[in-house]
């Protein structure tokens, strides 16, 4: 896998951008990958030296639909999130304001 394939995107929430503060970052990765592959895939795309990896694997969740009168269930796909953190004095840009930073 390429590291564009590893990393699918960051995930920015209120407590995502909290861990900001202490170098810490959360990307939801492939779910086939592994640390060690995460870990390159982030030196590779941001430049910046990883220190640890935490990943978390997140069950889909179960979903209830209606359409056209019909009621339906179904489940969404399952998840791989990824904390990683970087050494000290590094930063990875994603690309908007970070009021915790400040």
């Amino acid at each position: 896998m390429e590291a564009r394939d590893i990393i699918i995107a960051p995930l920015i929430s209120e407590k995502s951008m909290a861990g900001t503060v202490s170098q810490q970052y959360t990307f939801e990765v492939n779910p086939h990958a592994t640390k060690t592959q995460i870990k390159f895939a982030v030196a590779e795309i941001f430049g910046v030296t990883v220190l640890k990896i935490n990943t978390i694997k997140i069950g889909g969740k179960k979903k209830n639909f209606a359409r056209r009168g019909k009621r339906s269930s179904g489940l969404q796909s399952d998840w791989k999130k990824a904390i990683v953190t970087i050494a000290p004095g590094q930063k990875i840009a994603l690309g908007g304001v970070n009021y915790f930073e400040q």
